[in-house]
């Protein structure tokens, strides 16, 4: 079944069924990890086989953050330590109340980008000292979209060197 707006895909991207992500039970029910689909009625179909292995892709994340002011200099450093921390982090941008993060993602599919992305501020929030801020924004975006988007001209504003750096 198709969730969304109609005719909300962009040109050039495919359709895609949408699933939920949980947690398999002892008995090995439906969630993460499964290989079985509930059917009409119920009835839990196995997945054919060339779904089961699905490669991984790159995504494009850009996740914004926001919050009450912090000085300049502390939101720098927890910054350049989420990016020590991880390296995938590609450039960061920052004020004293928002920040915005951009970086690639390797995930199956854009759920499980978003859901690493999503997670990425809080889990690291003490770790890096991070600032207490929520997250406001997240863009999920595969490759192809990402490379369409520049090579057209609308893409993300161009990015500032890899790093962090102040708006």
């Amino acid at each position: 079944m198709r969730r969304g707006r109609p005719g909300a895909l962009s040109r050039g991207m495919a359709e895609r069924t949408l699933t939920s992500v949980g947690t398999a039970g002892p008995a090995g029910g439906t969630g993460a990890g499964s290989e079985d689909r509930a059917g009409p009625g119920g009835a839990v179909h196995e997945r054919p086989a060339a779904d089961r292995h699905e490669a991984s892709r790159l995504w494009h994340v850009t996740l914004s953050v926001s919050g009450a002011e912090a000085p300049l200099q502390e939101v720098r450093r927890a910054l350049e330590q989420l990016a020590h921390d991880h390296p995938f982090l590609l450039t960061s941008r920052y004020a004293n109340d928002h920040a915005e993060i951009r970086y690639w993602e390797e995930a199956r599919d854009l759920h499980d980008a978003a859901a690493v992305a999503l997670r990425l501020w809080g889990e690291h929030r003490s770790t890096a000292g991070l600032p207490p801020w929520e997250i406001v924004g997240l863009e999920v975006i595969g490759r192809e979209t990402y490379h369409q988007r520049v090579a057209e001209g609308y893409g993300p504003p161009p990015a500032s060197p890899v790093g962090v750096h102040p708006y």
